[in-house]
């Protein structure tokens, strides 16, 4: 594929900030500096965040790892099969000194929101995030309430087999503009988790490494990386293959088109580049699109990986 590679123009302090912010959380998440990677791409690309794995392996210290290094508040609400919207939205009070109803903003209203184990919770629970995550908004009795720029859901969830367990429906999968997975850590990474300090005490020691400001600059200019004709050219091969192969039930939609696109761009600053390569698009094509493929035969919607895989395979670089 021939590119029309630009020379990036990336200030050496953006750089700077990117590789300290990714050490720093490297202190206290151990041996997964590619998944930390994914995670700071789907933020640099104001996407949502879904971390699925089996109980114990992380999951939710990465979450409040990345709001410490980013310095941003974090609300932290537990689901559970009992929770209700107005727990997550927040009511109308009524207030019996002005003998009005005054709404009571609930755990929503903030910056980063963790949605631990959110598969925990009923899809009526589920629900409440709809509109929040795809409009930055809210609507109760009657009104719209902004919520804070910016404003990021990650979500950690268990494996649906296990007991006590909600899937997620599609259309809240889909919000999610990335899902990853940690996994075992390899020998290394663990004898220097067991041998050396308590993640959660590390955790507390964390340093801002990437203000708010300097965040949001960095998504401003996520939006500047080039895309050349011949890129977009096998971006749209891969979501056709994905649409008209037999092995597919469901393809990516255009929403899941435009994930791939903004999270190959946010790949490509993190490399200190500011055009796309076909590497790009691959580094993240697995966690943004699992989540939304389905297989023909997979009566589990959980075939996304092999499906990945096979666009990866079967889809020319060159058209």
């Amino acid at each position: 594929m021939t590119l029309n590679r630009l020379k990036p123009n990336f200030d050496s302090a953006d750089q700077q900030a990117l590789k300290s912010a990714l050490t720093e959380m490297e202190t206290v998440v151990l041996g997964k500096t590619h998944q930390l990677r994914l995670a700071l791409a789907c933020l640099l690309a104001r996407g949502h965040l879904l971390i699925e794995d089996l109980p114990g392996m992380g999951k939710t210290t990465l979450a409040q790892t990345l709001a410490r290094v980013l310095g941003i508040e974090c609300s932290r609400v537990q689901f559970t099969s009992d929770l209700l919207p107005a727990d997550i939205i927040g009511a109308s009070i009524f207030n019996a000194q002005t003998q009005r109803f005054e709404f009571q903003p609930g755990p929503i209203f903030t910056p980063l929101l963790l949605a631990d184990e959110i598969n925990r919770a009923t899809p009526k629970a589920q629900s409440a995030l709809l509109e929040a995550m795809e409009e930055r908004q809210v609507s109760i009795d009657g009104e719209t309430l902004p919520l804070p720029q910016p404003f990021f859901v990650i979500a950690t969830q268990n494996p649906f087999s296990q007991m006590g367990t909600f899937a997620l429906p599609e259309s809240q999968l889909d919000r999610f503009l990335m899902r990853i997975e940690l996994g075992y850590p390899d020998n290394k990474a663990e004898r220097q988790l067991l041998s050396g300090q308590n993640p959660r005490q590390r955790l507390l020691q964390l340093e801002c490494k990437l203000p708010l400001v300097q965040l949001q600059s960095l998504q401003r200019k996520v939006d500047q990386v080039h895309l050349s004709e011949p890129l977009l050219d096998y971006v749209q091969r891969l979501v056709n293959f994905s649409r008209q192969s037999n092995e597919f039930e469901v393809g990516l939609s255009p929403r899941g088109a435009l994930a791939l696109v903004q999270c190959a761009r946010a790949w490509a600053l993190l490399e200190g580049r500011n055009y796309v390569t076909p590497e790009d698009v691959q580094q993240v094509l697995a966690p943004v699109a699992e989540h939304r493929l389905r297989g023909e035969r997979d009566t589990t919607g959980h075939r996304g990986a092999s499906l990945a895989r096979l666009l990866v395979d079967a889809v020319e670089v060159v058209g």
